[in-house]
């Protein structure tokens, strides 16, 4: 399921990131590799911030979308 809906609070695994090439690229300089243990610590309409490898990240809905866990 992408990373919108997950719950917040909850630790899970990416499985995939989704979009073209450079998006992909980007996501995985953010620290969203496969494999990775994401958090969301809030959300507000879609926009999230995550923890991912001991680090928050905000990121957009069109982004978390492109995550799988």
């Amino acid at each position: 399921m992408p990373l919108t809906m997950v719950n917040i609070g909850e630790q899970y695994e990416i499985k995939r990131t989704g979009g073209n090439e450079d998006t992909r690229k980007f996501l995985e300089k953010l620290g969203f590799t496969i494999g990775g243990i994401v958090t969301v610590v809030s959300g507000n309409n879609g926009n999230l911030i995550v923890n991912i490898r001991n680090s928050r990240v905000a990121i957009g809905r069109d982004m978390a979308n492109r995550i799988i866990v």
